[in-house]
């Protein structure tokens, strides 16, 4: 099915949305109150590490084919099953440090505030947990290299409804709170996060700054990505885009929510004084992996096409200058050529040519940011398995 009547150059924001919330005659969205995607572009296309809520990352040589991450190769990370939203009566609440409160329907947030869009990498905070785990067990899903995907993102700024609301003074964090429920220990929650005013506020030399995002790579957002709003922090990891967004909240101070005070945190033992210490988990660091071949593969000696992605850290104006591979345990090192733009908080696909003998028993990755940062080759090791971004080893086996 061609789903070229929801283009962007045929459709404004608004008209996207009422689009989908009107597909149901196409046969393509609406079950119940809600909205569900009936048929998407093409069906997922997903390792499932569980089904409720769903949990799952794609297989490695999918994220090489387009820097842009198409949704059937998108991960999903969810701590509840998909909420149900009806768009017409659901309204987005901004509270607490503001001088006048506000209650957005989705036609209010459309036509209130100018529409932008951004392009950013999202990645879990558990990102090659299962080779962290090698080193010593880790707790949390054994996600492999492929919770990871870039998208073209369209809302509107995070900025621009704060300051439609009027910021008190000492407002130094905005929280966000989704509208699912989380069963844990006997409570009932909401997942949420919080993010720090300057990152709120922030709009950088490129233009890029934190969304309220309705639309993910020019069609409306798919329920398992957040519909019909969400958060999406370019930089942060995955876990402050907070998906079906139905509450924003400025404090003076961190969300007291559990996965900012006690979860994504960089902890050893996770007793309390340690977790209460820790501060929470924010910007993404430097990272890279082998996505082609796939480990274990059957080589022979001689020459070897190896691809794979490179995420440069999550800070403004940083991006990835140089991905090297080596083939002899990190002695000599091969200069990938980079395959996609020089984007802030963007991956690099790359591509490079290196040389097997019979001796080669693993390909190795590392990636140097423009400021000159080089991946680390070891990380310490963390309760929880977060942000693991040592150098990337693949076992090969070469054959005559």
């Amino acid at each position: 099915m061609q789903f070229s009547p929801f283009s962007e150059e045929n459709l404004n924001r608004r008209q996207w949305i009422n689009a989908a919330a009107g597909g149901a005659a196409a046969g393509l969205i609406h079950q119940g109150r809600g909205f569900t995607f009936e048929q998407q572009p093409a069906a997922k296309q997903l390792l499932v590490h569980s089904h409720t809520p769903l949990n799952a990352e794609p297989e490695l040589s999918h994220l090489v084919e387009s820097w842009q991450t198409p949704v059937k190769h998108f991960y999903v990370r969810s701590h509840a099953p998909v909420p149900e939203v009806d768009r017409e009566t659901f309204r987005l609440k901004v509270q607490g440090m503001v001088h006048q409160e506000l209650s957005l329907s989705m036609d209010e947030l459309d036509d209130r505030i100018p529409a932008t869009e951004v392009t950013a990498t999202l990645t879990c905070a558990g990102n090659r947990r299962r080779e962290h785990s090698l080193v010593r067990q880790t707790g949390g899903l054994q996600w492999a290299a492929g919770p990871i995907g870039n998208a073209r993102w369209g809302g509107v700024r995070l900025a621009d409804v704060l300051r439609l609301a009027g910021l008190k003074s000492g407002a130094k964090h905005v929280w966000f709170e989704s509208v699912d429920r989380i069963e844990k220990k006997g409570h009932t929650f909401p997942f949420g996060a919080s993010i720090p005013m300057a990152k709120a506020l922030e709009k950088t030399e490129n233009g890029n700054s934190t969304l309220l995002a309705t639309t993910m790579n020019g069609l409306p957002l798919p329920p398992d990505h957040g519909f019909p709003v969400r958060t999406v922090v370019p930089g942060y990891v995955g876990a402050r885009s907070v998906k079906w967004l139905g509450r924003i909240v400025v404090s003076d101070r961190p969300s007291e929510n559990h996965y900012v005070a006690n979860a994504y945190k960089l902890v050893v033992n996770g007793d309390p004084g340690e977790l209460s210490a820790a501060p929470p988990v924010y910007a993404f660091p430097i990272n890279s992996a082998i996505c082609l071949p796939g480990a274990h593969a059957k080589l022979v000696r001689g020459e070897l096409t190896v691809r794979g992605y490179a995420l440069p850290p999550g800070e403004s104006g940083r991006t990835i200058s140089r991905v090297e591979i080596s083939t002899d345990g990190g002695h000599d090192w091969h200069r990938a050529a980079l395959l996609s733009p020089a984007q802030e908080f963007c991956w690099r696909l790359w591509q490079a040519t290196v040389p097997l003998n019979s001796m080669t028993k693993q390909l190795i990755v590392r990636a140097v940011d423009s400021n000159g940062i080089v991946q680390p080759e070891t990380v310490d090791w963390n309760l929880k398995g977060y942000l693991y971004n040592a150098w990337y080893h693949l076992p090969v086996q070469i054959g005559t």
